[in-house]
């Protein structure tokens, strides 16, 4: 005997999960056409050589782009102990872009070398941060904003964290836990 309920809801195929896939398709049928012309045109060992120093290329630009990161991290840990402030980095102070341009370089075909080759210039690398930030910022900014909490009946509750234990309430009269930022 049915209850009467209505039967769950399924949700459809999100837009994300159909359109990567075939995107990921074209790029790769596109990257291939690119390099068979290449090769017809200039020669297999051309497309070898630009293969392999795209790969070469990017994998210096990760290295660099890696060990600025960890001395910028170093500097910045080392400045927290001392007592200073933080710099703030603005969106072109970061190596995240270089280091996306590096890993575009390193994958092999010529589209993605374009992409890569395009943020080794800094001002593109700018401009392509503080869009990045932007869009960022204005996504996890809405989902921030709607934290919610779903119980097990499927009621959604919107709430934030309260903390019950009072500060100083640890072993030593510390806090039990460290406070996330500082």
């Amino acid at each position: 005997m049915t209850t009467g309920a209505p039967p769950p809801a399924t949700r459809g195929r999100s837009r994300a999960r159909t359109l990567v896939p075939l995107a990921l398709a074209a790029w790769l049928v596109l990257e291939i056409w690119l390099l068979t012309l290449v090769a017809d045109a200039a020669g297999g060992l051309t497309v070898l050589a630009l293969l392999v120093g795209a790969g070469v290329l990017g994998a210096t630009v990760v290295k660099r782009a890696g060990r600025r990161a960890f001395t910028s991290l170093a500097g910045t840990l080392q400045r927290e102990r001392s007592g200073e402030p933080p710099e703030a980095a603005g969106p072109g102070g970061g190596n995240g872009m270089l280091m996306l341009g590096g890993l575009l370089l390193m994958l092999p075909g010529l589209v993605s070398d374009v992409p890569g080759l395009l943020l080794l210039v800094p001002a593109v690398r700018t401009a392509a941060a503080r869009y990045a930030e932007r869009t960022l910022d204005r996504r996890m900014g809405s989902l921030l904003l709607q934290a919610r909490v779903r119980r097990p009946d499927g009621r959604v509750v919107p709430g934030e964290v309260i903390r019950d234990e009072p500060a100083g309430s640890g072993p030593d009269g510390r806090d039990a836990r460290p406070p996330l930022t500082s």
